[in-house]
């Protein structure tokens, strides 16, 4: 039975320069391929595209799903293979950053399989959609509110514009191919307080009530409607609870999911108790006024997750720190809190002070901070080996790296608004939200075949970089060793009996000085370039792909 052996001939690769003259530095596409990085598969909808991709690490297109829409903006292959996605419907009234409307779902082979609006003037569904486990859809919805009600209920007149937009979060059983129930809802109305004027509703000292939204606090434009802005959700089915992102307030909320929709709207009920009170928050106390701007630590975030089951940090939350107006200078990070939780899934709050803890737990920035610098989307995920899949969105580089900070992988998406770029072209206008990543484990991936296509760019560097970092042989024994590794002495062990001849990419055969010892052949590379490289058995016909660093 043959056998594919794949080994690692270099554990880095130079300069793409020192490759011959027919080989190019890519642009786009895959620009980075160092080994060990963690194998699986990239999903991803670039925001100027109605396309959906699904690639392997080697930049490879496995899958696509085409749409109408461009994304609104999140997009996730499910655990039964479909593809759940928002889509931007086109809304006039709510035209900031992140709108949506519409929530898709495909299958495997493409069928839009249903498809629900939330989109009219008063509401519009924004930014990110997340699965529950019985099937049904969490969502992020825009909550229009005039300046007659936001100052009725206590806000202060002269920063009230014409409207404002609040936030609410519906949860959507699907129907038919078209309708859904809303089978629970919170809104961020039934949750605030003021201490502008006494008169009105939820007057208080507002940092007395860290569980509720001061209707004042507002860090914007000051023509700006759009209040909240959140741009992630996410659920933790073992607390049947919500964790929600807000950019313009620099923070973090986690909410109870457990309690019925009327409950939701009041302060008591649920599992906590609390009903749809915040019962955790973090990143920023100026907003329930209990810190100053040296206490702040995020600074426009997105993608709040909790990291999964089974992972390293399991339980903690994951954060990707934009650092938009970071005290300091611009530069981005991904962090990582550990939540004070206790054994009954409650946050402690604290008397007078922030929401503990005081410092993060991990955090990771370049090693020149203003060198990794996305002030917009992007998002961050943990893998099992202690490494990231990172999105750095407005660029549109999806990249890992390893348990020590390590860039090993780095891919640029090579799509814009006219389509596939062409290989060698600077990429701009090819943002992407963030990505996801799925192991080749994954259920999503049961009963369908992930072959690979070709890359998603026009006119792909051959080989790739992927290519260049594996040796593969096809044969019915393990026939090739590296004597030492990495490549000191370049030393390289093939057991075969044939003739072998090397030869460069251009077809040019390379002189080679050559040893047979214990029935293999070995064959000293030093006194060549580095460079890429065929070893030929010229009587099998076999050919084995190798770098000379």
């Amino acid at each position: 039975m043959k056998k594919n052996i794949f080994l690692i001939v270099a554990f880095f690769i130079f300069h793409l320069s020192h490759f011959t003259s027919q080989s190019q530095t890519p642009t786009i596409g895959l620009t980075q391929y160092d080994l060990p990085n963690t194998d699986g598969y990239i999903l991803f909808a670039p925001v100027p595209s109605k396309n959906t991709y699904l690639i392997n690490k080697c930049g490879e297109l496995i899958h696509q799903w085409n749409s109408n829409y461009n994304p609104g903006l999140s997009a996730y292959l499910l655990s039964d293979g479909k593809l759940l996605r928002a889509g931007y419907g086109l809304n006039t009234h709510f035209t900031a950053g992140g709108c949506g409307g519409v929530i898709e779902e495909y299958d495997w082979s493409g069928t839009l399989t249903w498809k629900y609006f939330i989109s009219d003037s008063f509401q519009c569904q924004h930014h990110d959609v997340k699965i529950l486990p019985n099937g049904n859809v969490l969502a992020i919805v825009w909550d229009r509110r005039d300046s007659t009600e936001a100052v009725a209920n206590g806000k202060n007149p002269a920063t009230t514009n014409a409207e404002l937009w609040s936030e609410k979060i519906v949860e959507l059983q699907p129907v038919g191919t078209n309708s859904a129930n809303i089978i629970w809802e919170w809104k961020l109305w039934d949750h605030l307080v003021q201490d502008f004027d006494s008169g009105k509703p939820n007057y208080g000292v507002v940092s007395d009530h860290p569980e509720l939204v001061n209707l004042n606090y507002f860090v914007g434009p000051p023509t700006s409607f759009d209040w909240i802005h959140f741009n992630s959700i996410d659920y933790n089915p073992a607390l049947d609870q919500i964790l929600l992102s807000s950019h313009n307030l620099s923070e973090i909320w986690i909410i109870d999911h457990s309690t019925t929709t009327t409950q939701a709207a009041t302060h008591a009920g649920g599992n906590s108790g609390k009903g749809g009170d915040i019962l955790y928050r973090w990143g920023n106390p100026q907003a329930y006024n209990r810190g100053n701007a040296s206490d702040q630590k995020f600074f426009k975030q997105h993608h709040a997750r909790w990291i999964g089951s089974g992972l390293p940090d399991e339980g903690k939350i994951l954060v990707f720190n934009n650092g938009l107006n970071r005290t300091g200078g611009d530069y981005s990070s991904v962090d990582m809190i550990a939540t004070p939780i206790d054994g009954n899934n409650q946050y402690p709050v604290p008397a007078t002070i922030a929401f503990l803890p005081s410092n993060l737990f991990w955090t990771y920035s370049a090693p020149t901070p203003s060198d990794f610098y996305a002030p917009n989307i992007s998002g961050a995920y943990q893998l099992a080996n202690r490494s990231f899949i990172i999105t750095d969105g407005p660029k549109g580089i999806l990249f890992e790296i390893d348990s020590s900070k390590n860039t090993v992988w780095k891919y640029v998406n090579p799509v814009n608004q006219q389509g596939a770029m062409t290989q060698g072209a600077t990429a701009m206008n090819n943002s992407v939200f963030h990505c996801e990543f799925y192991l080749p484990t994954y259920s999503g991936f049961s009963g369908h075949t992930l072959a690979a296509g070709n890359e998603i760019e026009i006119n792909p560097i051959s080989p790739s970089l992927c290519e260049l970092s594996l040796v593969e042989i096809i044969s019915d024994e393990n026939v090739f060793s590296l004597l030492q590794n990495p490549c000191l002495q370049c030393s390289v062990r093939i057991n075969e009996k044939e003739n072998i001849m090397l030869m460069d990419v251009t077809g040019r055969i390379i002189p080679l000085a050559i040893s047979v010892r214990e029935g293999a052949i070995d064959f000293d590379l030093n006194d060549i370039a580095p460079g890429f490289y065929f070893v030929r058995n010229t009587t099998s016909g076999k050919t084995i792909k190798l770098v000379r660093p």
